[in-house]
Formats: structure tokens, sequence, C-alpha cells
């Protein structure tokens, strides 16, 4: 679905509404996904997260995104509060669309030169989803090994952003790591996952 969804992607960006084919392939790779995948989510029946679905098309639309830029995502819980379905990207490395990115606008507007197209936290607000962050990241590894060969960043603490910073993790010798970096610095092997309430 992936390939396919990216060959179309550049309109559905734009205007933000997925044909029903579309919508019916998303939902058929999730539904996938959800089943072959049950121990991200032990005690969840599809029924309700297609149920929520359906009658979200913005969430639908986003999560068309996260698939479209490589992210897999898959449900990783509820929230007991509102009974909403979370989602994470869950792909075996950081998305591969969005990949080369520096942390912020800020960051990106700071460099004079040989800027990358986009920032992570630009991205992932016009996707209509937010970055995880260290604590969700570290939820996710729970369920499995992540960014064995990549990294992602993470959302970053105010006072580590204000000093020019920003933070990233991955997964190395079998332990989850986290580190800094430039908020300004990319790399062609770090991007980042994002999480939605559905």
């Amino acid at each position: 679905m992936a390939a396919r969804a990216r060959a179309v992607g550049g309109a559905d960006r734009t205007q933000r509404d997925l044909s029903a084919g579309q919508r019916k392939e998303l939902l058929e790779t999730l539904r996938a996904r959800f089943e072959q995948n049950m121990n991200r989510h032990e005690g969840v029946e599809w029924a309700g997260v297609q149920a929520r679905l359906e009658s979200n098309p913005a969430k639908l639309w986003s999560l068309y995104e996260m698939e479209r830029t490589g992210g897999e995502p898959d449900v990783v819980g509820l929230d007991s509060a509102t009974g909403e379905c979370i989602f994470f990207d869950c792909s075996a490395e950081s998305p591969k669309g969005r990949r080369s990115l520096c942390y912020d606008r800020e960051a990106l507007e700071a460099r004079k030169e040989h800027k990358p197209a986009d920032s992570a936290i630009g991205m992932a607000a016009a996707m209509g989803i937010e970055i995880l962050s260290e604590e969700q990241y570290r939820e996710l590894q729970a369920l499995g090994e992540f960014d064995t060969k990549t990294s992602s960043w993470v959302t970053t603490p105010p006072e580590v952003r204000r000093l020019g910073g920003a933070i990233f993790c991955d997964r190395r010798y079998g332990r989850v790591f986290t580190y800094h970096n430039g908020a300004e610095s990319y790399y062609a092997s770090r991007g980042f996952r994002g999480w939605l309430k559905v």
C-alpha cells in the first residue's frame, strides 16, 4: 500500500481528503498490521478501531500520511480517559519518508546554507500528528526492537531547546539510548516517529 500511496500522496497532502479507494486500501493495510501484531494492543478489538477511523476522516488522512511516508502506524493502546485509540509509527527503522530533517522551524530558518527540505516538528504538524516523546519512544521499544540502524528525533525539553539543542533516540547493543545534537543538524539516517489519537 505504501508504495502506491507515495505515488499519489502529493495531491492528498493539499486537499486532505482520501478517495473511497484510498480509504478502503488504508483500512485493509491497518487491519492486516493490527492482526499480525496483537502483542501491541492486547484486549483491543479491531471493530472498535475501525468504527473510530471511519467516523474521523481527518484522522484517517493523518494515518494515510503516516503510512505514505513509511511509518507503518499501528495501535499501541487506548486512552483510559477517552477510549481513543493511540497509534504510533511502528516501522522497524525510522520512517524513510521523514529523514534528513532538522528538529524544528527555528532550526531550519537558522541554517545559512544546505537547508534540509523540512523540520521534524514542521512536517509532523503538517501531517496532523505529534512526534513521540522520550517516554513514548521507550514505550514503543518495549513492544519490539526499533531503530537498530537509524535514529529518531523525540520531543525536546524547552530548557534544552533554548540552549540550541535537541534530543534523539535509537536502539543499539540491546539498549535504548538518548542523545543530544544541535537542533540544526540533520542526517540521512535520522527521522522522526509520530503518534496520533483517534
